[in-house]
């Protein structure tokens, strides 16, 4: 049975409480003398990462409730679960052992193949963001909406290089920002009104994209394929497409550009 708009809120300030639990657990050893190794595809993997894993595996785990992380071994018995957590309990690692600020840690509770309730918190920003279905979306508190407006001119896009270096091509009054490593962060910002837009690669994972996904819809933004299909998690493979976050109808003007003038993004 669906859950209603109030259990969802309550779930995304339980999920905000417990992800600053673990950014607490994260900044014991930001900047500081850490193990790290490279898994599959050469991504990095530190004790940091295993240790909020497990942090949010205890906190968050529940018999009826499937799970899905970054860092936690694949059971597809999740598949079988009309609900199920999906975590990224460092996104950015790189960044995260580089001594940069902008990793997070993000969780997201998924019904149905759609986000309901979120969070992604930055513990070495102090930023922390909420959402619940049909409840809103918060930074620190605070109600957030992504911009409004379709144009791209002034706009302020993240996302990668080779994707910006086209913007610049066909829209020169496009600002470039600075590259935020960590993806849900970046998404997370289209939701705040930091950025105006934001471009993901393919092969972006569920653990990257659902609890930002949810924040982004929750601010009146859209976050979507470029094909302007709507994400859906928990399949067999939790892999996705390049994709698009903007307000709404930014978001238009810039799948309207991919397919007209881009034909494809890869």
């Amino acid at each position: 049975m669906p859950g209603s708009d109030s259990e969802f809120v309550r779930e995304s300030g339980r999920l905000a409480d417990i992800l600053r639990e673990a950014g607490e657990i994260a900044l014991k050893t930001f900047r500081g003398e850490i193990r790290s190794w490279t898994k599959e595809h050469n991504s990095p993997v530190s004790e940091a990462d295993i240790a909020v894993d497990t942090f949010l595996r205890e906190r968050l785990s529940r018999p009826d409730i499937g799970w899905l992380s970054e860092e936690s071994t694949d059971d597809l018995k999740r598949l079988d679960s009309e609900r199920i957590f999906i975590v990224d309990p460092i996104d950015g690692t790189r960044s995260y052992l580089a001594g940069r600020e902008d990793w997070s840690i993000a969780a997201a509770l998924v019904e149905r193949g759609r986000p309901v309730a979120a969070a992604i918190y930055a513990p070495a920003l102090c930023e922390m963001y909420v959402a619940a279905a049909a409840g809103g979306a918060t930074r620190n508190g605070a109600r957030i909406e992504a911009t409004g407006g379709a144009s791209l001119d002034g706009a302020r896009i993240a996302g990668p290089q080779r994707y910006l270096d086209r913007i610049a091509k066909t829209e020169p009054g496009a600002v470039a920002v600075p590259k935020i490593h960590s993806l849900a962060l970046r998404l997370a910002r289209v939701a705040g009104g930091q950025i105006d837009a934001a471009f993901a690669s393919v092969n972006a994972r569920d653990w990257d994209l659902a609890a930002a996904d949810l924040l982004v819809h929750e601010a009146g933004g859209a976050m979507t394929g470029v094909s302007g299909e709507p994400l859906v998690y928990n399949l067999h493979n939790p892999v996705h497409g390049a994709l698009i976050a903007a307000g709404r109808a930014r978001h238009d003007t810039l799948i309207g550009l991919v397919r007209e003038r881009w034909k494809s993004l890869s």
